[in-house]
């Protein structure tokens, strides 16, 4: 057996991944609730529909209609009709859901992460980002990154708010530029 850092990397992703799906069966939630919390956490306005959730759990609408309806009946989401648009949904999480999340096991191994050293975190944070990119184009996924990575993204765009989505035309405020969108392409 090798003890090159290369053989070490994928048994220990898949032991992280293990290790906090272990967690996820508490609050009365299985895995597949606590992802979409976790998606619409990180979603900006554009993404936080069925349907953007459908595309990034990469699941069935059966599946996601489900989910949503446990989460809504169970108090962790909301739905809001989205503005202008008659037959689509904002989903919305509650207080309870933002509360579950912070106690969750992914958001542990968040914290865990966050301790390690800057260059570390660098590494890491650069080489996953390499993993995902090849996993996307080898599967034709979309990115689902964060808008201030995003091509369609202009920088301090006055009269426009202070960023701007050339995709969707609308002005972004500074929080929002973090979050994850169902449009995004890289730069």
């Amino acid at each position: 057996m090798s003890n090159e850092p290369e053989d070490q990397i994928m048994p220990s992703l898949e032991r992280l991944a293990r290790l906090a799906r272990a967690g996820e069966h508490g609050e009365g939630l299985n895995p597949a609730q606590w992802e979409a919390l976790r998606y619409l956490s990180r979603a900006n306005r554009f993404s936080n529909s069925p349907g953007a959730l459908t595309r990034y759990l990469g699941a069935t609408k059966g599946t996601i209609s489900q989910t949503v309806m446990a989460l809504e009946r169970k108090g962790y989401v909301t739905k809001a009709e989205r503005a202008g648009e008659r037959r689509s949904v904002s989903l919305v999480l509650t207080a309870r859901g933002h509360e579950a999340l912070a106690s969750n096991s992914w958001t542990r191994l968040a914290t865990a992460a966050a301790n390690l050293g800057p260059k570390t975190r660098r590494r890491l944070a650069k080489g996953l980002r390499e993993l995902l990119a090849t996993e996307l184009s080898h599967g034709n996924h979309d990115s689902f990154g964060q808008c201030h990575s995003c091509r369609f993204f202009r920088e301090n765009q006055k009269g426009r708010g202070p960023h701007h989505c050339m995709y969707f035309d609308e002005p972004l405020g500074e929080p929002e530029i973090n979050l994850i969108c169902i449009a995004h392409q890289d730069r």
